[in-house]
């Protein structure tokens, strides 16, 4: 099995995780140490330790070096997702995460959310289009689309779409491509602009994730 892997609502890695810089992204994090513990710093710098620990979607974290550990990136319109946002905080951030089996992970994943409106979850299929047209083809205005996805997802659109484009730039590469045409495939402006978004939303730069990607030893994002 490769140590990435991009599945239909959540990405996976599973390997050693070095000690990456702060970062905040669009998604769910569900990291799990199959030995010991996992620590994640918040963005004052308190350490949080567990088996397992989530962090919410724009929560500014860090994690700490950690030999092997299994992390799970879950996309906010997913069931899955309804699920972790009624056993979190927002607030808090980061929390320590009870009684969440793999194949859960798997199956709710892959099921569309419940709670949220259907015009914002058929809204976010659609990364690739520029916002009025996203817009107009699930019947609100731009300004009233960005309001459902702030009072229902929490964070931004505008950081939603750029976090699919890095999904989508972390496919182009997996498959071989060079980082410059996964850039521009994904929607980023060049290389440059991927690698700042990266390294803004996972830690991480391109090439830092490469190894992973293709089916190599190399560090989570």
């Amino acid at each position: 099995m490769a140590p990435f892997t991009i599945q239909h609502g959540y990405a996976a890695y599973h390997g050693p995780i070095p000690a990456g810089a702060a970062h905040r992204h669009a998604a769910f994090q569900i990291v799990t140490a199959p030995e010991g513990e996992v620590t994640i710093l918040d963005a004052a710098g308190v350490p949080h330790r567990a088996a397992a620990l989530l962090v919410t979607p724009m929560t500014r974290h860090r994690l700490l070096a950690v030999p092997e550990a299994e992390t799970f990136f879950v996309d906010p319109q997913s069931a899955l997702a309804d699920r972790l946002r009624a056993v979190s905080s927002p607030r808090a951030g980061i929390a320590v995460l009870h009684d969440l089996r793999p194949d859960d992970i798997h199956r709710q994943a892959a099921l569309a959310s419940a709670v949220l409106d259907p015009r914002l979850v058929a809204a976010m299929a659609l990364p690739h289009l520029a916002m009025p047209e996203v817009a107009a083809r699930v019947g609100l205005s731009p300004q009233r689309l960005r309001a459902l996805a702030r009072a229902e997802l929490g964070l931004p659109l505008a950081r939603w779409r750029i976090w699919a484009r890095l999904q989508r730039a972390a496919e182009a590469m997996r498959d071989g491509r060079p980082l410059a045409e996964a850039a521009v495939t994904a929607g980023f402006a060049d290389q440059s602009h991927l690698t700042r978004w990266m390294r803004e939303m996972m830690g991480l730069t391109p090439a830092e994730v490469l190894p992973a990607l293709r089916d190599h030893p190399g560090p989570a994002v």
